[in-house]
């Protein structure tokens, strides 16, 4: 565990000493800010008017504010990234989808090449077309013809 910070700091015009386990910049930030909202509530003439106590609600009330603001940006910016990842899931599962069909239809053009091939290895290499049977035949019968010529 990280070790504890002691860090002082200047809050509307008085030294405090803050704790914490985060660094001490960021405990001096933290006054800064609080610094700042007290300047700007002290800008406001209705405000050096009220008591100190209503005051320190008011400042914290803003202060409040603030945060909820923040935290509600902050969950409207997850909500638009959650959906934005949402898409961009769904068009990736559908891209999958597209390549397994395409893988699937590689394979068995593959595998029909591959068969095609292991098919013709195993038939017979010679086999004669009915009509060059036939022009062989017929040219043998020329053959044995005898002309009407003698020798």
């Amino acid at each position: 565990m990280a070790a504890k910070n002691n860090t002082e700091v200047i809050i509307d015009g008085k030294v405090y000493t803050l704790s914490g386990y985060e660094s001490q910049e960021y405990l001096q930030k933290v006054a800064t800010y609080i610094n700042d909202k007290i300047a700007e509530f002290k800008m406001l003439d209705e405000y050096k008017r009220i008591p100190s106590d209503m005051r320190s609600t008011l400042l914290a009330l803003n202060i409040a504010d603030d945060y909820f603001k923040a935290k509600k940006h902050e969950l409207i910016s997850n909500q638009i990234r959650m959906e934005s990842d949402a898409k961009s899931l769904k068009d990736l599962e559908k891209e999958n989808k597209e390549l397994l069909l395409n893988k699937t239809r590689l394979e068995a053009t593959l595998e029909d090449a591959l068969l095609g091939k292991v098919d013709k290895l195993e038939k017979p290499e010679k086999t004669e077309k009915p009509e060059e049977k036939k022009a062989e035949h017929t040219e043998e019968k020329k053959e044995e013809k005898p002309s009407g010529k003698k020798a």
